[in-house]
């Protein structure tokens, strides 16, 4: 976001970084990208039509699509293959406009022959407000976005009330928003932002108030090399898990 706009004028998704992409990416980016890379529209996805291989792969009927997971900011995709990989009846549409990242998660699709994902390297809030109707999600994934940890630059993270909004809207009667942050005060944000939207309910048991209403760590959230670097620093990681009312 260019300095001296506000949060509420505009969200944005997120905040273009440098890199390279590599040789392996380049070759991904040509081999896969046909197939795996959705384009940017102004219309409604097709989702029977952007999985079909993968419904044919799983031997499903197109009449019985499988759920669609949404993920928000995948990075360099490790964490991305990994919960495609261990919930293979599920899809994955992936927003990302980091292209080292992009071309990093196509190499991962080809080197671990992965169907269910698709790429859409553009602004998610964009891709939320025009690819995606109301309550046609299953899931959304929010893995460790950016902190902006100086005070003054809070209002530039991208979990806030406008945002979160546009996603429980968009998500089905009981589908679910996993948000995973490794900074404290922004799960105390996200915390506090999830729990004032009227479409979702904490899934935090009560039975459990040490957790203070964050959410045990989900089975197919793997540990990145990055968390784990944390943990072994004392970093505390939080997951939120909210669902659709």
């Amino acid at each position: 976001m260019p300095e001296g706009v506000a949060y509420p004028k505009e969200i944005k998704s997120f905040v273009r970084r440098a890199g390279r992409v590599t040789t392996g990416q380049t070759k991904a980016f040509a081999d896969l990208g046909p197939q795996f890379l959705l384009p940017y529209q102004t219309d409604a996805i097709d989702f029977i039509a952007a999985y079909a291989d993968a419904t044919r792969a799983r031997g499903q009927n197109d009449l019985n699509p499988a759920q669609v997971i949404l993920e928000i900011g995948f990075g360099m995709g490790e964490a991305t293959a990994h919960i495609a990989a261990v919930m293979p009846e599920k899809n994955f549409l992936c927003c990302e406009v980091h292209e080292p990242g992009v071309g990093a998660l196509l190499k991962r699709i080809g080197e671990q022959d992965l169907r269910n994902i698709r790429i859409v390297a553009h602004d998610a809030v964009e891709v939320i407000d025009h690819m995606l109707p109301l309550q046609s999600l299953d899931g959304v994934h929010i893995f460790f976005p950016d902190p902006w940890h100086k005070k003054k630059h809070n209002k530039r993270r991208l979990i806030q009330s406008p945002l979160i909004a546009k996603l429980a809207a968009r998500l089905k009667v009981g589908g679910y928003l996993h948000c995973a942050t490794d900074w404290q005060p922004y799960a105390e944000q996200i915390l506090e932002v999830l729990s004032n939207e009227p479409l979702l309910k904490n899934t935090a048991s009560q039975s459990q108030p040490e957790l203070a209403g964050y959410a045990p760590k989900p089975h197919y959230r793997p540990l990145t090399k990055f968390e784990n670097r944390g943990i072994k620093l004392g970093h505390g990681v939080w997951d939120v898990v909210f669902e659709r009312v």
